[in-house]
């Protein structure tokens, strides 16, 4: 090689070096792993205090940029660990998880919200299957409940929390595999009108993305209003709403508390902020004659407002959702 060409291939050489250099040091100032990392602090949507009426923060209330909770298995230094993410279908199996805090231990003390310390939301991806249960903590900080997964498929677990060492409620989500076939549910239509075990349900609002929206539920049975609901979990009824697609989740509990051995009913009403246009799975529980039962609704959140007018009179028979084919289940 001659020396003029060696000289050539060494200003070529040191060129392409400094390309590199320039494009290794614009994408560390970007960062895009940590930009789209999840476990990232997320501000919150929205919250409920404890006498049930909603709050705004500075962790972003009424801002549409904010992630809703759910979404992610980790936020604020918090993350939900499952023992394991595999099960059986119809068989009941114990579930077991911790919550790790910013020091990688499990969190042992929690602030109750809604009279529980930790709240458990199953559901299939489908959106079928919804369960709330309250799994028991040991004094390890592992929480376990007695479970069975009624169907095959990929189901995503909502573990709703307030640590005491933390000021806000946080809802992290994972999703765990269960073996089988795996059969999908197509999801409701949009319905004024849910039917369970003899009760009638009717929704009325106009929820529009954004915005603060209120929804109301009444509850008659034999065509009878029903007036004597009993407190759930400090409220007359309580409200897990979930966006088709990401199942991003919002929890909310009516303005009205309610405490031991009060009654309420036929209508239970809640202020709820869609984050989004979309489709939206809602689950009501309500109590009634010692027994929680879970109404089901899809509906769809408009930019402007989507009118959800019930029916002056209510059919003879309610037609039952596909989703009802698998049972909810609570405790």
């Amino acid at each position: 090689m001659t020396g003029a060409a060696a000289l050539r291939l060494g200003a070529f050489a040191g060129a392409l070096a400094l390309a590199f250099a320039g494009a290794f040091a614009i994408g560390s100032a970007a960062d895009p792993v940590a930009a789209a990392d999840p476990a990232k602090e997320q501000p919150a949507m929205s919250g409920m205090s404890e006498d049930g009426h909603e709050t705004g923060s500075a962790e972003g209330h009424g801002d549409s940029g904010a992630q809703p909770p759910g979404l992610a298995v980790s936020q604020s230094g918090y993350t939900l660990v499952p023992a394991t993410t595999f099960f059986q279908p119809k068989k009941q199996e114990n579930l077991k998880f911790t919550i790790q805090g910013p020091d990688g231990k499990p969190v042992t003390q929690y602030t109750k919200t809604h009279e529980k310390d930790l709240h458990l939301i199953a559901v299939r991806r489908d959106l079928s299957g919804f369960h709330h249960v309250h799994p028991t903590m040991d004094s390890n900080g592992t929480w376990s409940i007695p479970f069975t997964f009624t169907a095959g498929g990929t189901w995503r677990l909502f573990a709703d929390f307030q640590p005491a060492a933390h000021g806000q409620t946080l809802t992290l989500g994972t999703d765990v595999n269960v073996s089988g076939l795996y059969v999908p549910v197509p999801v409701s239509e949009p319905a004024s009108v849910f039917s369970v075990d003899g009760y009638d349900v009717t929704l009325a609002g106009n929820p529009a993305a954004g915005k603060e929206s209120a929804l109301t539920f009444t509850i008659s049975k034999g065509g009878q209003p029903v007036k004597d609901l009993q407190p759930y979990l400090g409220a007359f009824g309580h409200l897990v709403s979930l966006r088709g697609g990401d199942l991003a989740y919002l929890h909310t509990h009516p303005a009205q508390e309610a405490k031991a051995g009060q009654k309420g009913g036929p209508g239970i009403e809640f202020a709820t902020t869609f984050p989004t246009a979309g489709t939206y799975s809602l689950f009501l529980d309500f109590q009634h004659a010692g027994k929680v039962r879970t109404a089901e609704f899809t509906v769809h959140v408009g930019a402007t407002g989507t009118p959800i007018v019930p029916p002056a009179t209510l059919p003879a028979e309610t037609p039952t959702p596909g989703h009802e084919t698998t049972p909810h289940g609570h405790s």
